[in-house]
């Protein structure tokens, strides 16, 4: 039983050390195409509270950076509180940029307000939402426009920055997929790329790459206003053909698979969790 205790305790310890290792922050200088920062973004991102997030807001902003991203923004439902305390750490250690935003969850549309300051009532129809965003100076990107939000957006997708073109619910559903695209078409905003992560995904897995004269907030929105951004989707790429032109060959059409070294990691805590479970059933004597 104890060499079990000292196999598992062994298995648990190189678990940690190579998720730390994989873990490290991706060293990569900024690029630059066509005489634009070239920022990789996830605009619709949660923590806790009141998100049905795992991960606190210090946290969301650990792991954007470990993944490589330059932007994000927290999108907290119906408020910008975690929004604040995310943009505060981040600034703090060096982190991505964050964009304080509000998703606004109301019944017959939901909307990412990114670049807020106060939240804006879900009791708003979605065209004074829009209004109001861009009003404390946001811009107003439609979450997941599927089929059932339509009838909400009537009147206000013509005010729209952007709209998610590409999130996870299309990889689920090609029903989901092509609603997206009909949407992105209709709207004729900036093509959006989200991964609405809440702690249990990976964060950028649906990302958007941002063609900003800087990587400041206002430079940031500034570009998704003008729609300046690209998605990509599997052989499908979103957004100008300029642009497209611009990144050809110089952006990963692709997210890097876990390396070695996470999978080990994986697999070790695996091995050595089972051990120290086995060593905690021991048989009574009769």
């Amino acid at each position: 039983m104890r060499q079990l205790r000292a196999a598992s305790a062994c298995l648990l310890l190189a678990a940690a050390i190579c998720g730390a290792i994989s873990d490290s922050v991706p060293g990569r200088p900024p690029l630059t195409l066509g005489g634009y920062r070239v920022l990789a973004a996830d605009l619709h991102v949660h923590s806790f509270p009141l998100s049905a997030a795992t991960l606190a807001p210090w946290d969301v902003v650990i792991e954007a950076r470990h993944q490589g991203l330059d932007v994000i923004t927290l999108t907290a439902h119906n408020m910008v509180a975690p929004g604040k305390v995310a943009r505060w750490f981040s600034r703090r250690i060096g982190g991505p940029t964050v964009l304080v935003g509000e998703e606004v969850h109301a019944p017959r549309y939901h909307l990412i307000a990114a670049g807020i300051d106060t939240p804006i009532s879900w009791r708003s129809s979605a065209a004074d939402a829009v209004r109001e965003t861009h009003r404390q100076g946001g811009v107003a990107i439609a979450a997941h426009p599927t089929a059932e939000f339509w009838a909400g957006w009537n009147g206000a997708i013509e005010l729209l920055d952007g709209t998610e073109v590409l999130h996870p619910s299309a990889w689920i559903s090609q029903g989901a997929a092509e609603n997206l695209r009909e949407f992105y078409h209709r709207a004729g905003a900036a093509p959006i790329g989200s991964s609405d992560y809440r702690g249990l995904s990976l964060i950028g897995a649906c990302r958007t790459y941002v063609f900003a004269l800087d990587n400041s907030e206002q430079g940031i929105l500034e570009a998704i206003r003008a729609h300046r951004t690209l998605v990509f989707d599997g052989d499908r790429v979103y957004g100008d053909a300029a642009l497209q032109a611009l990144a050809a060959g110089n952006l990963p059409e692709r997210l890097p698979e876990r390396g070695s070294l996470s999978r080990a990691s994986g697999i070790l805590g695996i091995a050595g969790l089972l051990g120290a479970i086995c060593c905690g059933f021991r048989p009574t004597s009769a």
